[in-house]
């Protein structure tokens, strides 16, 4: 597995790392074990970077790691993140990024994966009612104490990124991206380069769509966030369907995966990028790492462009409920 740079103290990780989302059911049933032999699989295939929060399964997924962490010694560098409150009993979500309740989250994280400090502790959301360089401050002295090595922000704005890091070292962004959400090519792959900022890009395979099998909105639970997304709402998903079979029969002419050709994309946009897919089982990670191993030539991009153009996906990404928290900047 390839390694790439993850903080500024140069801590190098694989160039693909493991989204742990899917451990707390967020897209259907999770079960434990699964979830453990896809961890067993990470240390196997040299995918050495997982990435959670304590709001997956309500704590769940950092349950779930913690357990197996316990059981199994291994060197994984651990991001987890806090800024998302979530009322267990009445389902309600809100943003905090107060000095108190970023520690007490991080306290809990701790606790719930048993160790001793994070490497990568973002906010996972902003909290509008503080200045992000008041923020800055409580992270700044959370890894002065020890308690993390890294500091991240998740879904922020170029505008907001340079803001933070003229307080302090910014070690990373975590934003969607992919073939079909291209947004921070408006201003945030590049001020993470030009500042040194790792972007971390979640949802690399858009949510199961860059998969050789498609997946069926019929069997979505009412649990499972596509369910009203609008890009799996008809027509919207009929349609990219059908502009993404071109996709998969250049990657099957290929002798590639669906998922490894996509990520091979997200790793050729920029070495300080990272993508973090999600999944379940250990068969699907296997396919995703070996996007690591695939070098595309420019005339290999310039084909995929052609297919997947900027803005071919029909619909957007997020529902209007589910916009609320991540940054726009265009």
């Amino acid at each position: 597995m390839k390694r790439r740079s993850l903080l500024r103290s140069g801590k190098l990780v694989s160039a693909i790392g493991l989204g742990c989302m899917s451990f707390s059911g967020f897209y259907g049933p999770a079960d434990e074990q699964e979830a453990h032999d896809t961890l067993a699989a990470a240390q196997r295939l040299g995918i050495d970077l997982l990435d959670t929060a304590n709001v997956y399964g309500l704590g769940s997924s950092e349950e779930i790691i913690g357990r197996y962490l316990k059981r199994n010694p291994s060197d994984f560098t651990i991001a987890t993140k806090a800024g998302i409150w979530r009322d267990r009993e009445h389902g309600n979500r809100g943003f905090r990024n107060d000095a108190a309740y970023l520690r007490t989250e991080l306290e809990g994280s701790l606790r719930r994966l048993g160790v001793e400090h994070i490497d990568l502790f973002y906010v996972h959301r902003r909290d509008r009612s503080l200045e992000i360089e008041e923020v800055m401050g409580t992270l700044l002295d959370l890894k002065a104490e020890g308690k993390v090595s890294g500091i991240g922000f998740s879904e922020i704005s170029p505008a907001s990124l340079r803001r933070a890091v003229a307080v302090g070292p910014v070690d990373a962004v975590q934003s969607e991206y992919s073939l079909w959400t291209r947004q921070p090519e408006l201003g945030l792959v590049q001020a993470c380069k030009e500042l040194g900022v790792t972007l971390v890009a979640y949802s690399p395979l858009g949510r199961g769509m860059f998969a050789d099998r498609s997946p069926d909105p019929v069997s979505f639970g009412d649990a499972d966030f596509r369910k009203n997304n609008p890009r799996f709402l008809p027509p919207n998903f009929e349609f990219n369907l059908g502009k993404l079979a071109a996709f998969k029969a250049y990657a099957a002419d290929h002798g590639f995966t669906t998922a490894a050709l996509a990520l091979a994309w997200c790793l050729a946009r920029g070495e300080h990028v990272i993508p973090i897919p999600g999944t379940r089982t250990a068969d699907h990670l296997a396919e995703c790492a070996a996007g690591a191993s695939i070098n595309l030539t420019e005339e290999m991009m310039a084909k995929i462009e052609g297919m997947l153009p900027v803005g071919w996906a029909c619909g957007d990404r997020y529902a209007e409920a589910q916009w609320n928290g991540p940054e726009g900047y265009c």
